[in-house]
């Protein structure tokens, strides 16, 4: 079956940094492009981050541009999501998800989801 299980969420002050993990399993993890969204209270999930199979082609969100860095280890089944240069506002539970259909920022685009893991930026 597939399973997706993100990790490394956290409580951090603003300023500091964060590395998320997601860990899959079920599937040939190089076949599909993965990505991250987050979604904070009374919103709807955003999309944050995604790359291609390889890692070679990556898509950010304006929001997070230049702070983030979403990576990928074929070998170890695993995409990463570096966020440094927190602040408030990226306030959220962080999901991974498997692509599957065109459209990087489109939550459709995505048919496996993990459980999220919380990451709160305090000011």
């Amino acid at each position: 079956q597939v399973q997706l299980v993100e990790s490394g969420g956290g409580l951090v002050q603003t300023g500091g940094s964060l590395r998320l993990s997601c860990a899959a399993s079920g599937f040939t993890f190089n076949s599909y492009p993965m990505g991250w969204f987050r979604q904070a209270p009374g919103k709807e999930r955003e999309f944050v981050a995604a790359l291609s199979e390889s890692g070679v082609m990556t898509y950010y969100a304006d929001s997070v541009k230049g702070r983030f860095t979403i990576s990928r280890d074929n070998g170890k089944n695993t995409v990463y999501l570096q966020m440094n240069t927190l602040k408030p506002e990226d306030t959220a539970v962080y999901y991974c998800a498997r692509k599957v259909s065109t459209g990087y920022t489109k939550t459709g685009s995505y048919d496996y989801w993990g459980q999220g893991t919380q990451v709160t930026v305090s000011s």
